[in-house]
């Protein structure tokens, strides 16, 4: 396994967007959107490093098959909170093809958030076929497959305290 990310500068970047968000969301009460599974444990850590009142939420969607991409998109788990005239931040592991990120923000918009916004922890762009709005951005990685810090091959290595690169996959 190759480190690509450091525990330590996982640790400082989610502090910085912590920061930001408390700064752009003062005196509102924002409703953060965990895209389970991968993003579990960035939203965790996130979570406390937001100063500000919010509130949390959690939605599944399908569309990978081990390492690959199906290209299908499908939700599988949906919110249970409303989120007509909130504010809304989608909180995502990775964004590579857009695809996901895509359909979720499609489906969230139908039911009119004041306001909806991206964060995701890692940026594969040259993996994108859609292109999607990103407000918060941990870190742009290149093309490679990244298990980690809540990222999974297989439903494996989503405990590793860093991102990493599979030797081999």
């Amino acid at each position: 396994m190759n480190v690509l990310i450091k525990e330590k500068a996982i640790f400082q970047k989610v502090k910085e967007i912590g920061k930001q968000i408390n700064a752009d969301y003062e005196n509102k009460n924002p409703i953060l959107v965990g895209v389970l599974k991968g993003a579990f444990v960035f939203l965790a850590d996130l979570l406390r490093e937001i100063e500000i009142p919010v509130e949390v939420d959690f939605l599944s969607i399908s569309s990978y098959n081990g390492k690959e991409s199906s290209g299908v998109v499908r939700l599988t788990n949906d919110l249970s909170l409303n989120i007509e005239d909130r504010d809304v931040i989608l909180i995502e592991d990775i964004v590579d093809t857009g695809r996901t990120v895509s359909y979720i923000i499609k489906n969230l918009k139908t039911r009119k958030p004041t306001s909806l916004v991206v964060c995701t922890l890692l940026n594969k762009k040259e993996d994108r076929i859609i292109e999607v709005p990103l407000t918060y951005i941990g870190f742009d990685i290149p093309g490679v497959f990244v298990v980690g810090y809540g990222l999974d091959y297989l439903n494996r290595y989503r405990n590793l305290k860093y991102i990493g690169v599979i030797n081999g996959k």
